[in-house]
């Protein structure tokens, strides 16, 4: 995994995490489940990137 691309996924975990909390705290549960969506999104984006590199070695 490159650490352009580990930025970039950690960025858009962050994002989710503030989404999140800022649905929860005005209780809006669109902006809630696209943090959640955002966060799982980057996680599985890592998990990927974490096989292809599992394989290069």
């Amino acid at each position: 995994m490159g650490l352009d691309d580990k930025i970039k996924n950690a960025a858009e975990k962050v994002t989710g995490k503030v989404k999140e909390g800022v649905g929860e705290a005005t209780d809006n549960e669109r902006l809630r489940s696209e943090g959640h969506a955002d966060q799982a999104k980057a996680d599985m984006k890592g998990a990927g990137e974490n096989v292809k590199d599992a394989f290069k070695k």
